[in-house]
């Protein structure tokens, strides 16, 4: 293992900004904070975001993925989040959603290294997570859950965002899914493949982001 790097310190005001922003419980505070502070320990040895955006993580990250939770039916239950990296969206989205019954949030990272981070957290919280350390592509092939709720961000271009989303989208299930300021010109790349019934919701954190929350999809024969 590499020896510890000092990283740039975590601004204390853009933390209070993220959850005057997206407001948790206590208890979902409580994780968050333990949640961030393994995610800078492990930082320290291996890039699990940008060093860049370390002094704003609570809003670029927590605060950003948090966004998510008013978009998410009170009746889902299982989530895939795709390519989750180091914990954005699906470990924040964990974090507030441990006290729901019967939730199960899945999280796929093919980096064996992200993987194994991933699962420490989990079990440091006693989050619902299922770890699966795996290529998207191999996830999708075996699909051993059907997700009522698919997330993620950052991963790729629409385009072959939705190639990665569409094995996994049932007619009852929504992929929230957080793009840039690049997303209409993907949207319009994207519709040349696919027949997309979504809506974009505008991001809390970013002025120029968006939320693509997919309903329907289609291949265009």
């Amino acid at each position: 293992m590499k020896p510890p790097r000092t990283l740039p310190a975590v601004d204390p005001a853009d933390r209070a900004a993220a959850l005057t922003l997206t407001p948790v419980s206590r208890e979902t505070e409580a994780r968050l904070d333990r949640f961030v502070a393994m995610l800078l320990e492990r930082q320290s040895v291996m890039n699990l975001m940008a060093p860049s955006t370390i002094p704003t993580l609570w809003t670029r990250h927590v605060a950003d993925s948090l966004q998510l939770l008013p978009l998410i039916p009170e009746r889902a239950r299982t989530f895939v989040d795709l390519g989750s990296g180091g914990g954005f969206p699906g470990l924040v989205l964990a974090c507030a959603l441990a006290d729901r019954p019967g939730a199960a949030i899945h999280l796929v990272e093919s980096t064996q290294k992200k993987a194994a981070f991933l699962r420490d957290v989990g079990a440091a919280l006693a989050l619902p997570v299922v770890v699966h350390a795996a290529r998207i592509e191999d996830f999708n092939r075996k699909r051993p859950v059907v997700p009522d709720i698919i997330t993620a961000r950052a991963l790729a271009p629409l385009p072959v965002l939705l190639g990665y989303v569409y094995p996994l989208l049932t007619k009852s299930g929504v992929a929230l899914l957080a793009k840039g300021q690049d997303v209409e010109a993907e949207l319009t790349q994207a519709s040349k493949s696919w027949k997309i019934t979504a809506d974009l919701v505008p991001s809390q954190t970013s002025p120029e982001g968006r939320i693509v929350v997919v309903r329907g999809l289609e291949r265009v024969r």
